[in-house]
């Protein structure tokens, strides 16, 4: 299937559940940014329209992302200006741009696939645990917030339990309605049927979730009503819509806060990449320079119209992916409606519950994080799998998405470091005849290594010492070999050397 393919039965109901995700989301970064709510809603739509036209990725949806919350809030309190800050935005593009005609994406080709299985695991309990308030009315903490400590006293546990106690029956009913409605649809198999491909379960929860909250003082009192509060809240786009102000070219702190937002925007892009090929099903690979070069390009694009920066993010995307999408006119198509709902569909918008949309937010969030898809299959594989997949898991829900993923990089290159550095020397025999093989580089670090092999050999055995494999021997490692076939006689032990004719420094053996 060609990457630019274009299904109007799987990708315009994909769209529609996209948008109805990336609306609150977009509201929310917005919120915790400490923006204007229109410049999240200009972010989403420039991710989806202009980073989805130019990217080649089928999946990846972007947006404003809320792992960039604290360094946008940072930027606009030390700019002291939101105008200001968008020149920062607008170069922040431009330098990815040139990252990606530097042919820098392939960095994102080197995260391990370990560390890549635990952001997508800790982002489905991140979705779990961070939606649970909203889905009881406990709306204290923006939507889509996804680090761990929140303004004021709070994190992720404490706010959970602060939402038991202070949660709105009338939301709560809306959440838990909308959540069961989501997991029979699941179990019934509702969405590979005819109709499921036509009307997405999501977008049935999200009508049915209204017209629930509207009915519900009706039927129950006014004490079961949802208020404004509790739903979506549209800013009015004529009241904050903002320009870049130029004059901020010539003040160093811009172009620091342009480098910064670069950097962390295009490492979210990529590793979100590399999660959005995992789970296409049809394995499609995405080019990552190109990918950089669109992001950078939206950057510029949601920078001059007033947008806060964007990046390809994992829950739209993973939303998008459940919802059968199967092209990137998903994402470009979600952001067209995202537009056109905000011009003309104000007041219908502004009538939907965010307990539904947790309770969307909930089920991609399980469909992340389900232990026989993702858990089970590491455990299978060993503890140089598993381990750094809980440790990124771990890091990633106790701090925020670049510290973790940083903390799962830094173990797996040790586990990766130390079974690298376990086969660098290995002896095995047949009976009385040994052969020790000496692989790749072999540097001292290997030298106790060498000499506990040769500390196991019995005496009068028959040893090949091995180096055609070897690209690298260090001559601490010649020596110990050297000073072992010297006195090996003395132990009736017969030592042999192979090595290869390229390996002239060890024409000595």
């Amino acid at each position: 299937m060609k990457l630019f393919y274009f299904n109007p039965r799987a990708d315009l109901p994909a769209a529609l559940v996209v948008f109805l995700v990336a609306l609150p989301l977009c509201l929310g970064i917005a919120l915790g940014s400490g923006a204007p709510l229109l410049s999240g809603l200009v972010a989403g739509v420039v991710g989806g329209v202009v980073v989805g036209l130019l990217s080649k990725s089928p999946l990846s949806v972007s947006g404003p992302a809320a792992g960039l919350t604290t360094v946008v809030f940072s930027a606009i309190l030390e700019l002291g200006a939101f105008e200001l800050f968008l020149v920062a935005v607008v170069l922040a593009g431009a330098m990815q741009v040139v990252l990606g005609l530097l042919r820098l994406g392939v960095v994102g080709h080197y995260v391990p696939n370990t560390v890549i299985k635990g952001m997508m695991a800790a982002i489905g309990l991140i979705l779990i645990l961070k939606q649970i308030p909203h889905l009881v009315g406990y709306d204290a903490d923006f939507f889509g917030d996804e680090g761990f400590d929140q303004p004021g006293p709070e994190n992720t546990f404490s706010s959970m339990l602060h939402a038991l106690g202070a949660f709105s029956p009338g939301a709560t009913l809306v959440g838990i309605a909308s959540l069961l409605w989501l997991q029979v649809a699941d179990a019934t198999g509702y969405s590979g049927t005819a109709l499921g491909k036509v009307l997405p379960s999501a977008l049935i929860a999200v009508a049915g979730g209204s017209l629930l909250a509207g009915a519900l003082p009706d039927l129950l009192g006014a004490d079961w009503s949802v208020s404004a509060v509790h739903r979506v809240q549209l800013p009015s786009i004529g009241s904050s819509w903002f320009a870049p102000n130029w004059s901020a070219l010539n003040q160093p702190a811009v172009w620091s806060i342009a480098l910064t937002l670069a950097v962390i925007a295009s490492l979210e892009s990529l590793l979100s990449i590399e999660a959005a090929d995992r789970i296409d099903p049809l394995k499609r690979v995405t080019p990552t320079n190109r990918e950089l070069m669109a992001q950078g390009v939206g950057n510029m694009a949601s920078g001059l119209l007033g947008g806060l920066p964007v990046t390809s993010v994992v829950v739209r995307t993973s939303v998008n992916a459940q919802a059968g999408a199967q092209s990137r006119w998903s994402a470009v198509s979600h952001g067209v409606i995202l537009a056109l709902s905000v011009l003309l569909l104000t007041p219908v918008l502004n009538q939907i519950p965010l307990s539904t949309l947790a309770a969307v937010l909930i089920t991609t969030g399980y469909k992340l994080t389900h232990p026989t898809m993702v858990v089970l299959p590491l455990v299978r594989q060993g503890v140089m799998q598993w381990i750094p997949f809980a440790v990124t898991v771990l890091a990633i829900l106790l701090t925020d998405l670049l510290k973790g993923i940083s903390v799962g990089l830094l173990v797996a290159t040790v586990f990766i470091a130390f079974n690298d550095f376990k086969s660098t020397v290995s002896l095995t025999h047949i009976g009385t005849n040994y052969i020790l093989q000496l692989r790749r580089n072999v540097s001292f670090l290997n030298k106790g290594k060498l000499k506990e092999s040769l500390e196991k050999l019995p005496k009068g055995c028959k040893l090949l010492v091995d180096f055609t494999q070897a690209d690298f021997v260090d001559p601490d490692i010649l020596e110990v070999v050297q000073d072992f076939a010297t006195h090996s006689a003395l132990l009736g032990i017969e030592v042999t050397v192979r090595r290869s004719p390229h390996q002239d420094y060890l024409s000595n053996f």
